[in-house]
C-alpha cells in the first residue's frame, strides 16, 4: 500500500531507497483516509440513513452476504490488487487537483474527460439512483459513491498536482519516514492511539454540520473539493521542516476528524436523496 511507512534509514539500503523513490514518483494518489477513515465515514452515514434508503442499500448489499457500508468503503482502493484493470481505469477518479488554481473547480481544466473525483461521483450517483440499472451495476456504483465522498473530504485529494497531493513531500515521525499524503490518510488517526470504536465515538460526538442547502443531487462534489482544497493550502498544513512534532498533531488531527464528520453527514444526505423514494 502506498501509505505504509518507509524503512528506517533507507539511505543505507539502496533497494529500499529505490522503492521509496518509485513510490514518491508514482502517478497514482495515495489511498484517501486509509481503510479506517473510509470506514468511519461510511459508519457515520449509516446511522443517518432514512428507512427508504436503508431498504435499498440492504437489498443491494445482499448480493454480497455479510457486506455493510463500512466493509465496502475501501473497495475502490482495493481494486489496485483485486482488479488491476478496473483499478487502473478508475485511478484518476479518486482526486481532483485544485491547489494551483485558487481552489476553484473548472471542469474543462481540472477534469478532462470527466476523469476526476467530482465527475466520477456524479456519474456513479446517477447509476445508483437509477432503478432500471442492473442490481450489480448499482452495487458497484454504491461502492464508488461511498468511497469518492470520502476522497473528496480528504484535503490532499483536492490539493496540488505538482506534488501529487503531498505524495512527494517527505516527512518524519518519531524517526520513521513517510510522506505528507500518507500522514493525512492514516498517520494522524493512528497517532491518537484510539481503536476504531473509540475514534468513531469521538468523531460522532462532534457537532454535525449544517444540512446542505438546496438539492443534493447532483452531488455537491465540486463544493466539497473546493472546501477541502482550502484546507490543503492553509498555512502550516505543509510543515516548515520534515519533522512532524506534537504541535502538528495537536493542530491538524482535529481538522482531519472534522472532515470525517462532515463527510459522513454529506454521504448520508447523498444516499438519502438518491435512494429515499419508496
Amino acid at each position: 500500500m502506498l501509505d505504509r511507512l518507509f524503512v528506517t534509514r533507507f539511505l543505507a539500503r539502496p533497494l529500499a531507497a529505490l522503492l521509496a523513490l518509485a513510490t514518491a514518483c508514482a502517478p497514482l494518489q495515495a489511498l484517501a483516509w486509509g481503510h479506517t477513515g473510509h470506514r468511519l465515514v461510511a459508519e457515520l452515514a449509516d446511522a443517518d440513513l432514512t428507512p427508504a434508503a436503508r431498504r435499498q442499500i440492504d437489498a443491494l448489499l445482499a448480493q454480497e452476504p455479510g457486506a455493510t457500508l463500512g466493509s465496502i468503503a475501501s473497495w475502490a482502493d482495493d481494486l489496485r490488487e483485486q482488479d488491476p484493470d478496473l483499478g487502473k481505469r478508475t485511478a484518476a477518479w479518486h482526486y481532483v487537483n485544485l491547489g494551483e488554481d485558487h481552489c476553484h473547480y473548472d471542469p474543462p481544466r481540472d477534469c478532462r474527460g470527466g476523469n476526476c473525483a467530482v465527475e466520477a461521483l456524479n456519474r456513479q450517483t446517477a447509476i445508483l439512483a437509477d432503478r432500471s440499472q442492473p442490481a450489480a451495476a448499482r452495487l458497484q456504483a454504491l461502492k464508488f459513491v461511498v468511497h469518492f465522498t470520502g476522497d473528496l473530504h480528504q484535503p490532499l485529494h483536492a490539493g496540488k498536482a505538482a506534488d501529487k497531493g503531498g505524495n512527494t513531500v517527505q516527512v518524519n515521525i518519531d524517526g520513521r519516514g513517510t510522506n505528507l499524503h500518507a500522514l493525512w490518510d492514516s498517520g494522524l488517526f493512528r497517532h491518537t492511539g484510539l481503536d476504531d470504536g473509540a475514534l468513531l465515538a469521538q468523531i460522532r460526538a462532534l457537532p454535525a454540520p449544517a444540512p446542505t442547502q438546496g438539492a443534493i443531487l447532483p452531488p455537491h462534489g465540486a463544493q466539497w473539493a473546493e472546501a477541502s482544497c482550502r484546507i490543503a493550502v492553509s498555512p502550516g498544513l505543509y510543515p516548515a521542516g520534515s519533522k512532524i512534532d506534537q504541535a502538528y498533531f495537536d493542530r491538524w488531527t482535529p481538522v482531519a476528524e472534522r472532515q470525517i464528520r462532515i463527510a459522513g453527514t454529506h454521504l448520508a444526505e447523498l444516499l438519502n436523496a438518491a435512494l429515499g423514494g419508496s
